[in-house]
């Protein structure tokens, strides 16, 4: 599965101006589950050095939506109808780790979990993001 989920995100990184900006590297997929390392760069900052909210959860929002894209080998294309983000701690500039889960998916919508993590483990945000399922 390793080299479809890898096939994603080249496109991702490729053709999605996030993609371009956060540069996902692969760590691992089960059903369900896709797990991937990322970088936040000197753009995506605050005044303070932190990561800016809305870069957190727009990182989240890619990797919850490339999850389903996965589980659909590409035959889906996730619209967002709802993001709902929890902001835990503040995020220096610098490698992240994504966790996203999908919590339950029917025929035309599903909802996903999408966690950070700061080099140190601790969770850094949580996003809960609610999609339309368009077939491709």
């Amino acid at each position: 599965m390793t080299k479809n989920v890898q096939k994603y995100l080249d496109f991702h990184k490729k053709h999605g101006g996030t993609g371009k900006l956060f540069n996902f590297k692969f760590l691992s997929y089960i059903e369900g589950t896709l797990e991937l390392e990322a970088s936040f760069s000197e753009l995506t900052l605050n005044p303070d050095g932190s990561v800016q909210g809305g870069m957190m959860t727009s990182m989240l929002d890619d990797v919850t939506s490339l999850l389903l894209i996965v589980e659909s080998d590409g035959k889906v294309y996730p619209a967002s109808t709802d993001l709902h983000t929890l902001h835990h701690l503040p995020l220096k500039s610098g490698i992240c780790t994504l966790k996203a889960s999908i919590m339950r998916r029917g025929k035309s919508i599903a909802t996903v979990k999408g966690e950070m993590f700061d080099q140190a483990g601790k969770l850094v945000t949580t996003l809960v993001h609610t999609v339309y399922l368009i077939s491709r």
